[in-house]
């Protein structure tokens, strides 16, 4: 991995939909559910002006290959979501922010950005840990951008 690029985000409040999946591969579980809540929602496929962020929830526990990943679709004050879809109001934070080309990378770019994190000026923050899907759905290559939750 080359040097690291990182920015610093302040993220600014947001609503979501939320979608969550648990087993060995949960982040396809939540991803689909999210997915076809958005076909039947009427969401065009391009998905402008919407953003996709994630998380493990629960996070990995050892012995297991079982845990859980939410997905989150940004939406809107009057989308109407349905039935049994949870709407979250994010608050937002300031984040220190890098890129990961390829799923095969991230638990490696997790490490780096944790690392810089560490002998920069900026003190470890508590609200949620984030990964933004910024390649299009479906694309080849993933491409996320990796939020680490900082404070001045």
């Amino acid at each position: 991995m080359s040097e690291l690029e990182v920015r610093i985000v302040k993220l600014e409040p947001i609503q979501v939909a939320s979608f969550s999946g648990f087993g060995k591969n949960p982040e396809d579980i939540a991803w689909e559910k999210l997915l076809d809540w958005a076909k039947k929602q009427g969401i065009p496929e391009s998905f402008e002006g919407h953003r996709f962020f994630g998380f493990n929830n629960p996070n990995p526990a050892p012995g297991s290959p079982n845990y859980g990943y939410e997905q989150w679709i940004t939406i809107g004050p009057d989308t109407q979501v349905g039935e049994g879809i949870e709407v979250k109001d994010f608050p937002g934070g300031l984040y220190a922010v890098t890129r990961c080309v390829g799923i095969e990378d991230i638990g490696k770019t997790w490490k780096a950005l944790v690392a810089w994190s560490e002998n920069s000026p900026y003190q470890h923050a508590c609200h949620q840990w984030l990964e933004e899907c910024i390649s299009p759905v479906g694309a080849p290559e993933m491409i996320l951008d990796l939020y680490l939750p900082i404070a001045e």
